[in-house]
């Protein structure tokens, strides 16, 4: 079974004891509005549902809209209303659904009143990091104001802290921390990357875990729901596989899990096995005439299997002097 490593915190610094709701969206009212409101937030989270396999992480996302929504309803009743910290720590390779999940989480958000805007920023170590003295505090501070009303996402967080202490990333890190504090009504905070490499960013910034109360990995895909995110984005684009075009993918894929990189890209990796395929089946049909819709459609077996490699080359060399490597991996 999946581990997922979910902490809840209530925030410890001043203003602890607001409301989580942005007081001008407390009382939208009742009727049509709130209707449709609800419908908005019904839509994000069937959206979420249909993203393949993160069960945990879904859960967790249930479990956040449930808990604001009762929070605004005990308002209504007078009663003390609960403010928890929602920033939170993404860990996971890529291609495992991290940004996607947070530009569902921003969307959500907004319509459940926690954000204004409800938009995603997405950063990463440049986006913040100045080259001399005073010019990090300044890229930061910019890229906050940015972010405010939705959600700043930070990619490859740990890169902050990977040049010691003399560092300018640590600088950035002081700066985001501040304004964790400074926005905190209406601004959400996302450190994402590889879950060693964030595991050891937080063990060299201890101050930072209390800060980020939820912890959510995210799960390498297994083949079967790789399998299906391979199909809904041949669904996607009106595209089908023959029945040994299915099983050939399917070898395809295990061989990757198996033996291939451990950062073979996940969904990232399927997108470009099948816009390869179809790529390839536009080659194999271009000078043919009168296709049906069927073959327009179908991806055949051929069209996934790995051209054959030029007569006296082995995978790895090039056939030309000073040429680059051939390399035929699926996962490139």
């Amino acid at each position: 079974m999946r581990k997922l490593q979910v902490k809840f915190g209530t925030s410890n610094t001043k203003g602890s004891n607001r409301s989580l709701i942005r007081p001008l969206q407390r009382d939208r009212g009742s009727g049509e509005n709130e209707l449709n409101s609800r419908r908005r937030v019904d839509a994000v989270m069937a959206e979420l549902g249909k993203m393949i396999g993160l069960e945990n992480v879904k859960g967790l996302i249930k479990e956040l809209r449930a808990f604001v929504e009762i929070q605004r309803r005990r308002q209504r009743e007078g009663l003390v209303s609960s403010a928890n910290t929602l920033h939170m720590i993404f860990k996971g390779n890529p291609g495992t659904g991290k940004s996607t999940v947070a530009r569902l989480m921003g969307r959500l958000f907004k319509e459940l009143g926690v954000l204004s805007h409800g938009h995603l920023l997405e950063v990463e170590r440049a986006d913040l990091v100045g080259e001399y003295i005073g010019h990090t505090a300044h890229k930061t501070r910019e890229q906050l104001k940015k972010a405010i009303g939705g959600i700043l996402f930070i990619d490859e967080a740990y890169s902050l802290a990977r040049g010691g202490e003399k560092d300018f990333g640590r600088e950035a890190i002081d700066v985001l921390v501040k304004g964790m504090e400074d926005y905190r009504d209406n601004l959400i905070l996302i450190l994402a990357g590889y879950k060693d490499e964030m595991d050891y960013f937080l063990e060299t910034n201890p101050g930072l875990r209390s800060r980020f109360p939820i912890q959510l990995e995210f799960p390498d895909y297994t083949v079967p729901e790789l399998l299906a995110i391979a199909q809904a984005m041949l669904a996607e684009k009106q595209y089908i596989l023959t029945p040994a075009a299915a099983g050939e993918l399917e070898k395809i894929l295990r061989r990757e899990v198996l033996f291939g990189h451990r950062y073979n890209g996940n969904a990232r990796m399927v997108r470009n096995i099948i816009e390869r395929a179809m790529r390839r089946q536009a080659v194999r049909l271009v000078n043919k005439k009168n296709l049906t819709r069927q073959e327009l459609m179908s991806i055949e077996k051929e069209d996934l299997l790995r051209p054959a490699l030029p007569a006296g080359v082995k995978e790895g060399e090039s056939n030309l002097p000073g040429g680059p490597p051939i390399c035929y991996n699926n996962s490139r």
